[in-house]
């Protein structure tokens, strides 16, 4: 068949830049040889590379966040944060310092301070409007505490996961599958709520609803008042004492037998403006799903009423409008969770996000090595008997990343005309001087 074919070349280089195979064949007779070797140009082959995923969430307020449970640190860089906003080192570490390892008898006796560092895109203690990174060492590793986890796959961890994809895995700490990468997050999303709170006036808290089988009651807690001084009121990060005791009490069972146990932890956003989201694909409950359902050790994602809506009729469901006092139109009952067609409809963003056992624990289990035998395992290291009171504040960051994105967003394409102020609100705090309303 190739001697029916005309000699002349059939694929050439791209000289114009355009996008093309890039390579060139100057005598078709090679197609008979058993092995066709074909020149690439080196241009071409940058365009080809696959760049790296999976550590970078944003489009507008970017994050992407590096480093290793058992490395020389972790941390985060943050692109797109405006310029000329106050920020030092202080206003990320109280959100570490409610992260951190060591910090109560339920937590992991790792004991790390994760005091961050501001290497870049802050000069005079405000923001320059260039990357921002933030960077926190380790300093507590015990890499030997691995040692049989280097050969055997802990049981419902990502260690054989990860020997699947990429056939290779950092065995200290689980590497980029530990919880210490959460650090990066935390910082960014410090830097994210300082941004919502000082624009729009928004809030956002997050406290544990539940503790293995110790349950908060739903309305317990009045979402319109909450304070972080109540949830941080004990180790367990429970807003109601009674309920936090109950909490503590079931943690330390397991613990002191090498087991974990799950929980879940409810997260709220108050005063978010309106019209956050997009229609379809980008709707705001999808993007909170998906950060949420990101963090380590995550196995569902409700907002609103959630699957008990499903029990529901339409009647008793729907969320009534009315005007209020000020003449602002409300909703009488939130059983939508603060979003309706995936927009944001300004009342409070209620979700809550359900986190399994911690897998790795004290007790002998079954597992497999990489060459296949099946072993028993008991897991040594620092583990967290519970994640969720730890979780408090990787949840908080997580829903602040969305809101600060979805709200640049929005300012870039419902904000370079003026709004309409017979059905808009604008963005900035407070809203209702802006809009002309009394108050």
């Amino acid at each position: 068949m190739a001697s029916s074919l005309s000699s002349k070349s059939f694929l050439r280089t791209r000289t114009d830049g355009g996008s093309g195979l890039g390579f060139q064949v100057s005598d078709i007779s090679k197609l008979s040889s058993p092995t066709l070797h074909i020149p690439c140009r080196r241009s071409t082959l940058r365009k080809l590379e696959v760049q790296a995923v999976g550590s970078t969430y944003g489009t507008y307020f970017r994050v992407t966040t590096f480093g290793e449970s058992h490395g020389g640190g972790v941390g985060c860089v943050i692109d797109g944060c405006p310029p000329r906003l106050p920020l030092s080192e202080a206003d990320m570490q109280a959100d570490l310092d409610r992260r951190r390892p060591g910090q109560s008898r339920i937590t992991t006796p790792r004991k790390e301070t994760d005091t961050c560092k501001i290497i870049s895109g802050v000069a005079e203690g405000m923001t320059s409007g260039s990357p921002i990174q933030v960077q926190v060492p380790n300093t507590d590793q015990r890499g030997h505490d691995y040692s049989e986890m280097s050969m055997a796959y802990r049981p419902s961890h990502a260690d054989a996961t990860y020997d699947f994809k990429y056939g290779v895995r950092s065995v200290q700490g689980g590497g980029r599958s530990s919880a210490r990468e959460t650090i990066g997050r935390v910082a960014a999303g410090a830097v994210a709520k300082k941004i919502l709170k000082k624009f729009s006036g928004t809030e956002i808290l997050a406290y544990v609803s539940q503790a293995h089988k110790v349950v908060l009651p739903e309305g317990l807690v009045d979402h319109d008042t909450l304070t972080l001084d109540q949830i941080e009121s004990n180790i367990v990060r429970c807003p109601d004492p009674e309920y936090a005791e109950k909490m503590i009490a079931a943690i330390d069972a397991v613990r002191v037998r090498g087991d974990s146990v799950g929980g879940v932890v409810t997260c709220i956003a108050r005063n978010v403006p309106r019209g956050l989201g997009s229609p379809v694909f980008d709707k705001l409950e999808a993007e909170l799903a998906k950060v949420a359902l990101s963090l380590p050790a995550t196995k569902g994602f409700e907002f609103g009423s959630g699957f008990a809506g499903t029990f529901f009729t339409g009647s008793e469901h729907n969320d009534e409008f009315y005007t209020d006092e000020l003449g602002r139109i409300r909703t009488r009952t939130n059983r939508s969770g603060g979003i309706q067609g995936g927009i944001s409809n300004g009342e409070i963003i209620s979700m809550r996000i359900a986190f399994k056992p911690t897998s790795t624990i004290g007790k002998k289990q079954h597992t497999v090595t990489r060459d296949k035998h099946e072993i028993e395992l008991i897991a040594r290291g620092r583990h967290d008997p519970c994640v969720v009171p730890r979780a408090v504040p990787m949840v908080e960051a997580m829903v602040a990343l969305v809101l600060v994105d979805q709200l640049m967003a929005q300012h870039a394409q419902c904000g370079l005309f003026p709004f309409n102020p017979a059905l808009q609100e604008p963005l900035e705090f407070p809203r209702l001087e802006h809009a002309g309303l009394s108050i």
